[in-house]
């Protein structure tokens, strides 16, 4: 059987009414696409898996290592957890244009209604045209009966917290809790392994052929929680050469790390990692093979490999595990 190594997969690129080009521009990803919203860069999704695109390994599928390689690929108790399946979906995302209003179920009510995981995620913001916002939440207080009348008046936007954000902020972004991104903003993305949204609001919009996208009004009611402490945006330190915890829950735990030398890393985690390269290039090396990671590229560290290194003059990496 081939020995695990870290493993890079081909993107899969998501065209999206509200894409644009800094997927291909800034990130590099190639695509004659004109709308690219998305890359999911690690995916477990049915019918958008991962493929590995280095090594020995590639052209296998992420979801075939999983059933091959079980705890050796994602550790011990993630694997008695999540079985045959990847407990993370990893993405970068462009917001051209504002998405929809929306929000994800928790993992109960996703399970009775779609067979899935809920939708736990949060935002790394790599790049943020000048005075782009998010939504994330009400403005005040505000109740059921208030966001349906403005809902069926179609006057939203008038109770939503817009948030004007900059380069490295970050943002959890709990099931229940309504948002969007909006124009301008290049992210990244790490959540649960799940595709369920629920759309409330669309800006009215049609897409090329005059239709409208659905909304989900009648689901999403029963999940939006409408109590929800506002301590969505995330204080972390970015002192150099160490890794910086962002947001530990019960789904995952991402840190940041500014890298100007060789780091030697220990995985105590029973856990694979993720790094994602927010910028500059570094080299990962393991047993005295490198493998190369640009801005805009992700790689995935098996829970067996123990000790590996990274080496920059000058980057910053989002480091993610379970």
């Amino acid at each position: 059987m081939i020995s695990l190594y870290p493993l890079k997969f081909e993107p899969i690129l998501k065209e999206k009414i509200w894409g644009g080009q800094k997927l291909h521009r800034v990130l590099n990803k190639k695509s004659d696409l004109p709308n690219i919203g998305e890359s999911w860069e690690v995916s477990d999704v049915e019918e958008d898996v991962s493929i590995v695109s280095n090594g020995l390994l590639k052209n296998k599928s992420l979801s075939s290592l999983l059933k091959k390689y079980k705890e050796e690929l994602v550790g011990n108790k993630n694997y008695k957890i999540f079985g045959d399946k990847f407990p993370l979906l990893i993405k970068f995302i462009d917001a051209h244009k504002d998405l929809s209003v929306q929000l994800h179920p928790n993992d109960e009510l996703a399970k009775e209604r779609h067979n899935s995981f809920g939708k736990t995620e949060m935002w790394y913001i790599m790049q943020a045209d000048n005075d782009s916002n998010l939504i994330i939440d009400f403005k005040d207080n505000i109740t059921k009966e208030d966001y349906l009348n403005h809902l069926e008046s179609k006057t939203l936007p008038e109770i939503l917290n817009f948030e004007k954000v900059n380069n490295q902020d970050a943002y959890f972004i709990e099931v229940g809790r309504i948002h969007a991104i909006c124009s301008g903003v290049l992210l990244a993305e790490i959540q649960q392994t799940s595709d369920v949204t629920y759309r409330v609001f669309d800006w009215d919009r049609e897409d090329t052929e005059g239709s409208k996208r659905e909304l989900h009004i009648d689901k999403a009611l029963d999940a939006i929680d409408f109590s929800m402490v506002k301590d969505y945006k995330l204080d972390y330190s970015k002192k150099e050469n160490k890794s910086n915890l962002i947001k530990s829950c019960n789904y995952f735990t991402t840190n940041f790390i500014k890298i100007n030398t060789t780091l030697n890393k220990k995985n105590t985690f029973d856990s694979f990692l993720v790094y994602m390269c927010m910028s500059g290039e570094v080299i990962v090396s393991v047993n005295q093979i490198n493998y190369n990671l640009k801005k805009g590229e992700t790689i995935l560290i098996p829970a067996s490999i123990n000790n590996f290194s990274l080496e920059s003059k000058n980057a910053e990496l989002l480091e993610v595990y379970v």
